[in-house]
């Protein structure tokens, strides 16, 4: 290898290092700190709606069957536990029937409950409550005819 040759290698790798080294990197190092907020939702009464009653009330017969539809109206979904029907108005004050006709005979029992769990926002589950009279053997004549209330609670 001649001199000169040696001398443009020895040329073209320091211009080559120097190009190599002459790129560099520059950064600022930097920290911050923020806020913010997050809303949590609130929860939203369940409503229930019964309809008609199926059957009519007698002693001892099959009794009456009410529907009932529990709705969720928040926009989240809310758990339902359990619903309860009372033979009561429609401010839980509890049924007074007339003289002669005892409260006590009535039952009224869960045929179809409600489904316990999430219910979507806006989203509706139903059941089935059904209202007996027991035939005690004593007159219940004082019971004809009564619109039996039922009052719903959903938790």
């Amino acid at each position: 290898m001649t001199h000169g040759r040696k001398r443009i290698i020895i040329a073209v790798a320091a211009v080559l290092t120097l190009a190599g080294g002459g790129i560099a990197l520059a950064y600022w190092t930097s920290s911050g700190t923020g806020s913010g907020t997050a809303a949590t939702g609130v929860s939203a009464a369940f409503t229930i709606a019964a309809d008609p009653p199926a059957g009519e009330i007698a002693p001892g017969n099959a009794g009456s069957a009410v529907s009932f539809h529990v709705t969720n109206p928040s926009d989240n979904a809310q758990y339902l536990t359990t619903v309860t029907a009372t033979l009561a108005d429609a401010n839980g004050v509890a049924w007074v029937p007339p003289a002669g006709c005892l409260i006590g005979d009535y039952t009224v029992t869960m045929t179809t409950p409600a489904p316990a769990g999430d219910i979507a926002g806006g989203a509706t589950v139903d059941g089935t409550a059904t209202v007996t009279l027991a035939n005690t053997g004593a007159n219940q004549d004082a019971c004809q005819g009564q619109d039996v209330p039922l009052y719903f609670v959903a938790s």
